[in-house]
């Protein structure tokens, strides 16, 4: 009696940037892969040099490239090498306030250069890190509408302190600017207002799509690449899943078996 061996599935790298909302998303797409048999590595690091790492071979499903307007140019130098499936969710960036700061006085962008306003608003503006979309965006944003003659300055930084920064300043009914973007928790938590920025400074609302490496794309279980081109979690998903991990303390697998167990449908 002949015994037939199984082929084994290989084993993958799936990278994501590393802040949580991205990890969240990147959870869900590991639980995928483990559905149809693959082994999982994760690999984090900041957005361009995720990109970069692709780039070099190390990353098989990269997650999520921001389309077109944060994360195309570090796409392009190798996209030609890559395939970008649909769009998990459709992020975009904003400027946003406290809810408590009155929409009347300031509505939108320009508004922060007002006497009175910048009176009162904390005139350090603090951000995420440099590579990020938002980061860029918002130091062209203090400049083209003169926010730096009345004193705001922007910084980027990490994360965590981005976080801590905007849950103190909350606390103490401080009026801020806080570059944001959706989907992120801190939206849902604390209902932030978002300015209108009419000059198109933020961008557009972008892709949010997983990347593939073409000579990746053989290794992957035709099933699970099926899944993975119909997978939509959306904006709402997103930050549901970011609130799991960073509100509930849940780590992003943990946050993505809750999320999926609810969502039945998107595994096999």
């Amino acid at each position: 009696m002949t015994t037939r061996t199984r082929t084994p599935v290989p084993a993958l790298t799936v990278g994501n940037i590393a802040l949580s909302f991205h990890r969240a998303a990147a959870a869900v797409i590991r639980r995928v892969l483990e559905a149809h048999g693959h082994r999982v590595r994760g690999l984090e690091a900041p957005h361009e040099q995720l990109f970069h790492l692709q780039q070099a071979g190390e990353v098989d499903v990269l997650v999520s490239a921001w389309l077109p307007s944060s994360h195309d140019a570090y796409l392009a130098p190798y996209r030609d090498q890559a395939v970008v499936l649909a769009p998990q969710y459709e992020p975009y960036c904003v400027w946003a306030v406290p809810p408590y700061v009155p929409a009347e006085l300031v509505g939108e962008v320009a508004d922060l250069a007002r006497p009175e306003v910048a009176a009162r608003m904390t005139l350090a503006i603090d951000g995420i890190n440099p590579g990020a979309g938002i980061s860029r965006f918002s130091t062209h944003i203090v400049s083209e509408y003169g926010l730096d003659r009345v004193g705001y300055t922007f910084t980027p930084g990490t994360e965590p302190a981005f976080i801590a920064r905007v849950e103190q300043g909350i606390a103490d009914r401080e009026w801020f600017v806080i570059p944001l973007w959706r989907p992120q928790y801190l939206n849902r938590r604390h209902g932030l207002r978002a300015l209108a920025e009419p000059k198109g400074l933020l961008g557009t609302v972008d892709a949010a799509s997983p990347v593939i490496r073409r000579e990746s794309l053989d290794r992957i279980h035709p099933d699970a690449l099926t899944r993975l081109k119909a997978l939509h979690l959306g904006n709402d998903g997103i930050e549901e899943l970011d609130t799991l991990i960073n509100a509930d303390g849940l780590t992003p697998l943990q946050a993505a078996d809750r999320y999926l167990t609810a969502q039945p449908a998107l595994l096999p």
